[in-house]
């Protein structure tokens, strides 16, 4: 059986946009492992009904089906020792950066971008998208976005961490990258896919580590459509 990848797109299959499916690309081209892209659209959680699950990414690789980003990298590692090693030193080490990119990068993020997401969609995932997020957020999605430019100082500030990390090594995973690398690097292709914002300033060593991902891998990300102004 071949391997398989259920990724979420929009109204074009070559649009991968979820962070969760991207770090999950990234997990297998790191390790060398070919893989067909199922393309995913909201609303059709009854294509994931053999998975058990109603969300992408799911990979079936062989006889197993791992639904989750987290759960495929540490089935890859598990199932492929012999192929570079995503998560060095265990899965426990990589929690604090999951954590941190779940609650702070993308809870920030998706308050600059929401609002270019429906334009990527069919019909009937634009409706739904716009329907469920501005029930979470309890505005419309251009109020959440709204003054966004002048919000992108404060952004800038948040990701502190991230660029003392990366201007002192070319990746969080040091001389190359790592699954650390993956779960910040999918926020940004989020972004890339999705919103013509400029999140970046280019002399930040932030926007040479995105460079350096973008590159990565054969330029497996720089190929992906974009709507990077």
């Amino acid at each position: 059986m071949a391997r398989q990848l259920y990724e979420l797109c929009g109204s074009d299959p070559a649009r991968i946009f979820s962070p969760f499916c991207w770090r999950s690309r990234f997990a297998l081209a790191h390790k060398g492992l070919d893989f067909e892209s199922i393309p995913w659209r909201f609303t059709e959680t009854e294509r994931l009904a053999f998975a058990k699950h109603d969300k992408v990414p799911v990979l079936v690789d062989g006889g197993r089906v791992v639904p989750d980003s987290f759960a495929i990298a540490r089935h890859l590692d598990e199932a492929y020792p012999e192929l570079p090693t995503l998560m060095p030193g265990g899965a426990p080490a990589y929690r604090f950066i999951q954590s941190w990119t779940g609650t702070v990068f993308h809870a920030a993020l998706i308050r600059l971008i929401v609002s270019d997401v429906p334009p990527l969609l069919d019909e009937k995932a634009r409706s739904y998208f716009i329907a469920s997020r501005e029930k979470r957020f309890g505005m419309k999605l251009a109020e959440v976005t709204r003054d966004r430019e002048a919000r992108l100082p404060e952004f800038r500030a948040m990701l502190t961490p991230l660029r003392d990390a990366v201007a002192a090594q070319p990746f969080l995973g040091g001389e190359a990258p790592d699954y650390a690398d993956h779960v910040v690097m999918g926020a940004f292709m989020w972004a890339r896919g999705a919103s013509p914002l400029r999140l970046l300033a280019e002399d930040d060593p932030v926007w040479s580590w995105r460079e350096r991902m973008l590159d990565a891998y054969g330029g497996l990300a720089r190929a992906t459509p974009s709507a990077e102004a």
